[in-house]
């Protein structure tokens, strides 16, 4: 999966025509039927999207091959992918949430923390969800400057300086 990046789920099914509700994950929304085919997590199905309108909570769209009621339920929380090759590069300071998953976290003394188990967004601003050794629960780390100073994707670690206490 390192070469495709989670760009939107879908919801369920929308309507009797075979529409679902697509959850975009793309800073705007709309971005998302630019990508070309989107692949499923498993990489055995693709589609291509069409655009009908915005909904609440996300974009009824059309799926290639999915024509009924029946197949759009089917598909209810499957993520789609992009090929990363069709995103669009990113400034030095922002990253695809899939870049940073899986990555060492160490603090600003060279201790490991953990590594990134995935991206939150709880609305006033990202969250790493970090796993590691000694800790008996995950711990939320502010995806902030002043809490992650250093993003090194290349050689694969984060230098944190959490908030006391923290860990």
């Amino acid at each position: 999966m390192a070469d495709r990046v989670c760009v939107g789920a879908i919801a369920g099914a929308f309507g009797v025509k075979g529409e679902v509700r697509l959850k975009s994950f793309c800073a705007v929304p709309e971005d998302i039927a630019a990508y070309g085919a989107l692949f499923t997590e498993d990489g055995a199905r693709s589609f291509t999207v069409e655009i009908t309108r915005p909904v609440k909570n996300g974009l009824a769209v059309h799926l290639s091959g999915i024509a009924s009621k029946e197949q759009a339920d089917a598909l209810k929380g499957i993520r789609l992918f992009a090929d990363r090759s069709r995103m669009p590069a990113l400034p030095e300071d922002e990253f695809y949430h899939a870049d940073l998953i899986g990555l060492e976290v160490r603090d600003t003394g060279g201790t490991l923390l953990g590594t990134v188990r995935a991206v939150q967004e709880y609305g006033a601003g990202d969250m790493l969800e970090i796993h590691g050794p000694g800790l008996k629960s995950t711990v939320l780390l502010p995806f902030t400057r002043e809490a992650v100073p250093t993003v090194d994707i290349a050689s694969g670690r984060i230098v944190a300086d959490p908030p006391e206490g923290l860990f």
